[in-house]
């Protein structure tokens, strides 16, 4: 692979993220012939296709995915090269990239504001997603640190407690559980709920908590991948939703919602700053991972169970 150059694997990757050689073509800025005579050429001195290009689409073959993935590792490479340069010239300038499962966002974006506020000189790409979507970013190398509950079982990473995260059933105030005390989960088969996606952390709570009902399972009555739009759900009378306690700081604060007394919750997870195993972190990752450690927890909501009944 003499001819093997970081221009050849970005080329690849292209044409790989748009699907069609023009579009890669636009992104690069070259022509069309042009970007085909480089791909062409890597094929010919590697001696295998990189894509698949039977019935008009382009396809990653298994070598044009090694090549893929070979080429995200080099860019972050590069990337926390730059960052280590910046802070060895005593800046504390550089890159680095996070993700946020979506529930974080009633507190991380104040935590990373924070940061930035006594880092001004650190740029900060930011991804939000549900958990699936965030351990994806993580072990595709799209993301340095991820802030999310329970790590991931299936990639290695290294992880770190930030503070605790309460799971709770929220009710419209007229429910007529409002107020009610001790109330047996069994008592909610019959209810109601809107849920997350599947992939989302909250679903697998959900999911844990009612799973060893026997005889007959919460009607879940909508799916939603927003927490605004359960939360206006909840409150329209739609339905019950188990959610992040963290959510509802300001509908409990205004009387919008109620916590229902429900015996085994609140269910109290951990919040954890999560990155690869394999990779070692920069001055910067160092920076944040240290900052958000000591601080995160003073910037989550203190939202405790309200149980009174709120609607007298």
């Amino acid at each position: 692979m003499r001819r093997l150059t970081l221009k050849q694997l970005q080329t690849v990757r292209a044409v790989a993220q748009s699907g069609t050689i023009a579009t890669a073509a636009d992104m690069l800025r070259v022509t069309p012939a042009a970007l085909t005579a480089r791909i062409k050429l890597l094929e010919s001195d590697v001696g295998l296709a990189f894509f698949d290009r039977a019935g008009g689409r382009l396809r990653l073959t298994d070598a044009g995915k090694e090549v893929v993935n070979t080429t995200i590792r080099m860019e972050m490479l590069l990337v926390e090269l730059g960052n280590t340069l910046a802070a060895i010239k005593g800046k504390h300038a550089g890159h680095i990239s996070l993700g946020i499962v979506s529930t974080a966002e009633y507190f991380a974006p104040r935590l990373i504001a924070a940061f930035s506020n006594e880092n001004p000189k650190i740029e900060i790409s930011l991804s939000i997603g549900n958990r699936q979507e965030t351990i994806t970013r993580l072990r595709d190398y799209e993301i340095d640190i991820a802030l999310m509950g329970q790590p991931p079982a299936d990639v290695p990473v290294i992880s770190q407690p930030i503070g605790s995260h309460p799971q709770v059933v929220i009710a419209p105030l007229n429910h007529p559980l409002v107020g009610r005390k001790d109330i047996e989960k069994s008592e909610l088969a019959g209810e109601s709920f809107i849920v997350r996606e599947d992939g989302s952390g909250t679903r697998t709570i959900f999911d844990f908590f009612f799973g060893d009902i026997v005889l007959r399972q919460p009607h879940i009555k909508f799916e939603i991948g927003s927490n605004e739009t359960i939360k206006q759900a909840v409150i329209a009378g739609l339905g019950l939703s188990l959610i992040s306690a963290h959510t509802i700081e300001a509908e409990i604060a205004t009387k919008k919602l109620a916590i229902l007394d429900v015996k085994g919750l609140p269910i109290v997870r951990q919040w954890f700053l999560v990155r690869r195993a394999n990779w070692s972190p920069t001055p910067i990752g160092t920076a944040f991972w240290d900052f958000a450690t000591k601080n995160a927890a003073s910037f989550m909501p203190a939202t405790v169970p309200v149980f009174e009944n709120v609607s007298s």
